[in-house]
């Protein structure tokens, strides 16, 4: 069994390390972080990152809600399940089982690209009922094309090659891989943001969970879903996402009959790691019932799903081709 990270050691300087607990679910022990009071929020990470990824932005989500962070299956700290549970359906029954385990129910739900994508999944099957589900750049459209058919192929025959995710970890020894998969994101992040991604990166066992999530991942069938989502959703989108393209935000909000598009500018994928207080403030406003103002430095609104204003203002805005590409072979969190 390839060894994970150890909690005392790779984890003895994690972001929010006093607000760590491990919780066994599922048949997995998860590594969950808990922190502040008030109505309960659900905080995703996406594939390939971990509990670090919303270090700064849980904490101020935490003055107004109680907020939940766990390390998804297979990711950082969290157990993991087995290849086969690693796909929407799987991940999202794994997270029921957690929150059952925990007693608790989510008012608020914030998932970061994959992670949006679970969400959407469990408020569609009726595993949670948020008031609000908040996608932070969420990758929630199908690859187009030919990508579409043969991505999910190739991932899994190299999830299914126990040298893949070893080798892979074995490269990211070098400080500029890392680095370089980070700024095809389109993010600019703190120097502590790119250590704790340093870490997961070197180690075989995530990196084996995240090629199996991409392995198993169904968004076509996710699609045909969302016009079933039962609650309110705000699609935050970075302007300089290189991983999810902004014509990707217009498509999910024209299919989410309950959703508002906002596209931060100056972001990239990893906004919320960017300026975590705009997008808390956003979160809260939104959960609240506030209008969302922004300023043009912050970013624009591109309205609500139906909005033919909005429709008119954001139809230039359709996506790049080639930015699929580069996230196929970036490898970044998706």
């Amino acid at each position: 069994m390839t060894p994970r990270l150890d909690w005392n050691s790779d984890g003895a300087t994690w972001p929010n390390r006093q607000h760590s607990r491990f919780v066994e679910a599922g048949g997995l022990t998860w590594h969950v972080q808990v922190m502040g009071a008030g109505p309960v929020a659900l905080l995703l990470h996406g594939t390939g990152a971990s509990t670090h990824s919303f270090r700064d932005l849980a904490p101020l989500l935490a003055k107004h809600f109680t907020v939940i962070a766990p390390d998804l299956p297979g990711h950082a700290f969290t157990s993991d399940g087995g290849f086969a549970r690693l796909n929407l359906i799987g991940m999202a029954d794994a997270l029921a089982s957690l929150l059952a385990a925990m007693g608790l129910k989510p008012k608020l739900a914030v998932g970061h690209s994959a992670g949006a994508a679970v969400l959407l999944r469990m408020a569609i099957d009726r595993l949670i009922a948020p008031e609000l589900i908040v996608s932070l750049n969420g990758a929630i459209q199908p690859f187009p094309g030919l990508a579409g058919q043969v991505f999910a192929p190739i991932a899994r025959i190299l999830a299914l090659m126990p040298v893949v995710p070893s080798l892979f970890a074995w490269r990211a020894a070098d400080p500029n891989v890392v680095d370089d998969l980070l700024r095809r994101t389109g993010s600019r992040l703190d120097p502590e943001g790119v250590a704790q991604y340093r870490v997961l990166a070197r180690n075989p066992a995530h990196v084996g969970a995240a090629l199996g999530m991409m392995a198993n991942w169904d968004l076509p069938s996710l699609n045909d879903d969302l016009g079933r989502v039962p609650c309110k959703v705000l699609l935050l989108s970075g302007a300089l996402d290189e991983m999810v393209p902004p014509g990707d935000g217009l498509a999910s909000r024209d299919q989410l009959p309950g959703s508002h598009l906002v596209r931060l500018k100056g972001l990239g994928h990893l906004a919320h790691e960017e300026k975590p207080g705009l997008v808390a403030r956003l979160i809260t406003d939104a959960f609240e019932g506030r209008p969302l103002e922004l300023d043009a430095a912050e970013g624009r609104d591109l309205g609500r799903a139906g909005d033919q204003a909005a429709d008119r203002a954001s139809h230039h805005q359709a996506g790049a081709p080639g930015r699929r590409a580069r996230a196929l072979a970036s490898g970044e969190s998706s």
